[in-house]
């Protein structure tokens, strides 16, 4: 089997680009020119080089492969409304037009849980629940929050593939990963927090909210098994451990892998308007980084989050091996030995 993969170089993107070389997959790498592949330069692998928002690009490399996998985005809290929309929705359709040009008919696309909702709830969400992904912050009418930017934009991703998809045929899973830890990760949060406790013992959060994780190497697994399900139409998998942790366990057991202690979690009152008032001014003096603290961030570290596994594991037999101890000491372990912590 020959595989496409765009984003393989990524967090994401290359654990499942090692796991499918494991597997005895041909895999073919779409990577920018200027990307760095330090994450994947000891895979066998091919390299093409394009760029997702550049269709004339794509319909020249996009071939001869039986299935494409589309990682590539921008996964951020942070930046323009219009770069989260050019990569996330129009370079998921360019990906599609181009594949079908080539007389690709299957398609593993990266969409995320968020496309459900991620504000406090205490009922599980599923694949049938609505796309509801538009988080109504504090202000949000007159201050947008690029989280926001992000989730919405994945919605629309969703819902203008799956309309591409059924008029032309083609057959589409989208994998809908929960928040995902691992070696490699340094955009989700969990190394962030790594550094700032390091510096800061007082963090937000509280002892009463879950949070859903999944472990890159499991994820990786996923999409192993919808590669090989071959399955026909339009499907969503929503994929994360089956047992649904406290925040806090979750971070102690980081922190303690790191060797950091005595992590005091306050109230949020006295984190929200600090989110709030930096993230105004970030905004307004057009920085390009996000500050530390934003709403999306504050929000986060307080409201229970949890989605159901059921369909994944009925339909592909997935279940997360991982426990998050042994996940969390092999994602620590990297950190350290590659000095970054």
């Amino acid at each position: 089997m020959r595989v496409i993969i765009t984003g393989a170089n990524g967090f994401i993107g290359s654990h499942i680009t090692e796991y499918l070389v494991k597997k005895n997959i041909e895999v073919i790498c779409l990577v920018r020119k200027k990307s760095n592949l330090n994450n994947i330069k000891d895979l066998k692998v091919k390299l093409i080089y394009g760029d997702i928002t550049i269709y004339d690009d794509l319909e020249k490399k996009l071939k001869n492969a039986e299935c494409i996998i589309h990682i590539a985005g921008l996964a951020s809290d942070w930046g323009a409304y219009k770069d989260f929309y050019d990569i996330n929705v129009n370079g998921t359709l360019n990906v599609l037009k181009a594949g079908y040009r080539n007389d690709i008919k299957n398609f593993i696309l990266t969409s995320t849980n968020s496309v459900y909702g991620e504000e406090n709830c205490y009922k599980k969400k599923n694949e049938s629940s609505d796309l509801n992904s538009h988080y109504k912050y504090f202000l949000n009418c007159f201050f947008p929050s690029a989280m926001n930017y992000y989730r919405d934009t994945k919605k629309e991703a969703k819902i203008k593939s799956t309309e591409y998809a059924i008029r032309h045929g083609l057959n589409i899973t989208f994998i809908e990963p929960v928040w995902v830890y691992g070696e490699r990760e340094f955009s989700s949060g969990f190394y962030d927090y790594i550094k700032s406790a390091e510096k800061m013992p007082i963090m937000p959060g509280n002892r009463k909210n879950k949070f859903h994780i999944i472990y890159a190497g499991d994820l990786a697994r996923a999409y192993y098994n919808v590669l090989t399900k071959k399955l026909k139409g339009i499907n969503s998998f929503i994929i994360g451990n089956e047992k649904i942790e406290y925040m806090y366990r979750i971070y102690d057991i980081f922190c303690k892998e790191a060797g950091i202690k005595n992590i005091m979690r306050l109230p949020k009152f006295l984190f929200y308007p600090i989110g709030f008032i930096s993230e105004l001014f970030y905004t307004i003096f057009k920085i390009k980084h996000p500050p530390l603290l934003t709403r999306s961030r504050v929000n986060m570290f307080y409201d229970n989050i949890e989605y159901s596994t059921d369909k994944a594991y009925s339909i592909l037999g997935f279940k997360s091996e991982t426990g998050i101890n042994e996940g969390i000491k092999k994602t620590v372990e990297w950190y350290k030995n590659n000095n970054f912590i």
